[in-house]
């Protein structure tokens, strides 16, 4: 059978040869060439979100945010060292991303449609699905958050908190009166000093600040969850190739997870006959030049953070002060919605 026929019978029987055609390496758009001329990655970070972002005693910026930082400036920089962190408000958040004051925003940032279309920024990728609840001191017997009816509530300003908290009284023909606060540390000093009679925010970050209060014994996280917080990482508006660099390195990460590929044993899998390892890791395929980077774009992440597994149980999981279960978090193989699109 000669070329052409081998082509015809291809295309009759829906059979198709692998492309010889090797990619080129993609020129750095602006955000990438920034980067790479300062040396470093900015990130928005939160003043003090236990499990997410907040800094240990020995002043290193800590928690699953922060990793996430990490793994894109290994990626883009071969460095997870280069990621720098500004703290900033949840009402300064989204404009310094729009200002260019930092390169990337992994910070408790909830993906909204409003947030998505109308503030100049894009959500790459979710690297937490969370949902707003209430924290209250056991002294007040509650057992429900319904019986919150006519309560003082702490909530920080420059949220989805605040909406949410008016949209779920009206829904339940409850009233409630709001009490606000610039940031969380603000808002969890009012709820100890009983300025409120409860805290609502994420669950999880009400999790974290339980850990924070005096006595944590004393208070406990209601059962109810009230919305959807899709906790993603964004970027700004007009640079499609900083876009895919930030979402695919959240999935490679994911995808390391479900692969079994760890810090540990990274270095071992480059050798592993699984041909989806080898394309993750970059010993076949050009997935990090299509983007500008090296082939070992996704590998530097991994060595440097680990998988979103290891990332997730450092931070937040059951040996930590916070103690979560993996929840929605886990991977869709195991009943969770983490899931990453395919690196092929």
């Amino acid at each position: 059978m000669n070329g052409w026929m081998k082509r015809a019978a291809a295309l009759l029987f829906g059979v198709t040869a692998p492309l010889a055609v090797q990619a080129q390496t993609a020129q750095p758009g602006p955000t990438l060439q920034a980067v790479r001329a300062k040396g470093q990655v900015d990130c928005g970070g939160h003043p003090g979100a236990p499990g997410f972002g907040v800094m240990d005693s020995r002043g290193i910026y800590r928690g699953l945010d922060a990793d996430t930082c990490r793994a894109i400036a290994a990626a883009v920089l071969g460095d997870a060292g280069k990621a720098r962190f500004t703290t900033l408000t949840s009402s300064t958040r989204l404009t310094a991303l729009q200002a260019g004051q930092i390169d990337v925003l992994p910070r408790t940032t909830t993906m909204s449609h409003g947030r998505d279309a109308a503030n100049g920024i894009n959500f790459t990728a979710i690297n937490f699905y969370d949902g707003q609840g209430f924290m209250v001191r056991k002294s007040l017997g509650l057992t429900n958050a319904k019986e919150l009816e006519g309560a003082s509530i702490c909530i920080t300003t420059g949220t989805t908190s605040e909406l949410n908290l008016t949209d779920w009284a009206r829904g339940n023909n409850l009233s409630f009166r709001p009490v606000v606060f610039e940031n969380n540390v603000e808002t969890r000093h009012a709820y100890e000093a009983g300025r409120c009679d409860a805290f609502s925010t994420d669950a999880s970050q009400l999790a974290g600040i339980r850990t924070a209060l005096a006595n944590p014994e004393e208070h406990v996280i209601l059962p109810e969850v009230i919305s959807k917080e899709p906790l993603a990482v964004a970027v700004r508006h007009g640079d499609d190739q900083w876009f895919d660099i930030v979402r695919w390195t959240v999935f490679a990460l994911i995808e390391a997870e479900e692969l079994g590929v760890t810090a540990a044993n990274a270095e071992e899998m480059l050798n592993s006959p699984r041909t989806e390892i080898r394309r993750l890791l970059g010993v076949t395929g050009d997935h990090g030049p299509m983007m500008g980077l090296d082939k070992r774009w996704a590998y530097n992440a991994i060595r440097a953070v680990g998988n979103y597994g290891e990332m997730f149980e450092r931070n937040l999981g059951k040996e930590t002060s916070l103690g979560l279960p993996r929840g929605l978090n886990a991977l869709w193989t195991q009943g969770g919605l983490m899931y990453a699109p395919p690196i092929r």
